[in-house]
């Protein structure tokens, strides 16, 4: 089943995002690798593609587990949790409806 993983950054999240980056990256890649996400990115704080200083306030992961737990482990694995990214994430069970 799908899952939306989203996910909100702490105030001032740049230069901590910068270092965990890669990790979560990487992450993130080996699930696309495995056809297991339908979309993800993070949320501009501002109305641009690139917010340059504004940065970030959060993410969005849309991604196949199991099972509830799994998604929640995983989302609670992530390198922007433990780098002190994220100030919280919600899971939740996703349908796709469309396109």
């Amino acid at each position: 089943m799908w899952y939306a993983i989203i996910s909100e950054d702490v105030e001032n999240s740049g230069p901590l995002r910068a270092k965990a980056r890669p990790e979560h990256l990487k992450r993130a890649r080996q699930l696309a690798d495995e056809g297991r996400i339908l979309i993800a990115g993070p949320h501009p704080a501002i109305d641009a593609d690139d917010p340059g200083e504004a940065g970030f306030t959060g993410s969005l992961i849309i991604a196949e587990f199991e099972s509830l737990e799994a998604a929640q482990q995983w989302a609670e694995d992530d390198p922007y949790v433990h780098g002190g990214v994220y100030k919280g994430s919600v899971v939740k069970p996703f349908k796709v409806v469309l396109p």
